[in-house]
């Protein structure tokens, strides 16, 4: 069975949720792995053949460790992901050529045109590195006190979203043949 790997960045957790609903999405078609950024691989294990990275938009894009202060400032519990953001895991990670991926994001959903998209930044960073991008979508978080909630059905969305990328990517990529014996 081919296998895939979710790697997320998650401040308050929201994005956490969307990374587990879309691999349980994945597992219906592949073998799926979720570990959040910090403790994410350096170098991307051969048997992964799908790559899918997510986190918060902050300040239109990728979180920076500014803004992961900032978030940190604003919380009123604790934090899932403490150290490297996805920007720093994306610059650092040593990937096949042609990986196969797919990004997403968290972003405020209203108004949805005003707060630029994590998973667009990363899918532009995944390509200059040579990836083969399958796709970029954002999930959708209230703006407000003190810390996001997820907008109603993201999660359902999500797992939605993994499960059409999953036979997509199974489609477009079939198994290989089992060997023949000689």
């Amino acid at each position: 069975m081919k296998r895939a790997l979710v790697v997320y960045e998650s401040m308050y957790g929201n994005t956490q949720r969307i990374a587990q609903a879309i691999a349980d999405g994945l597992s219906t078609h592949l073998e799926v792995g979720v570990t959040e950024v910090g403790t994410a691989p350096q170098t991307l294990p051969p048997v992964v053949e799908l790559l899918v990275i997510g986190g918060p938009t902050h300040a239109f894009g990728m979180t920076r460790p500014s803004t992961r202060q900032s978030a940190a400032e604003r919380a009123t519990g604790p934090l899932v992901s403490t150290g490297i953001g996805q920007r720093e895991w994306l610059e650092r990670a040593q990937l096949p050529p042609g990986v196969n991926a797919a990004t997403f994001d968290t972003k405020v959903g209203k108004p949805r045109f005003f707060w630029g998209s994590a998973a667009k930044r990363a899918a532009k960073a995944l390509a200059r590195r040579g990836a083969h991008v399958l796709a970029a979508q954002s999930f959708y978080v209230t703006l407000g006190p003190p810390e996001r909630a997820l907008e109603p059905g993201e999660e359902e969305r999500a797992r939605a979203w993994g499960e059409k990328l999953g036979a997509d990517f199974v489609g477009t990529h079939p198994r290989l043949a089992p060997p023949v014996a000689a």
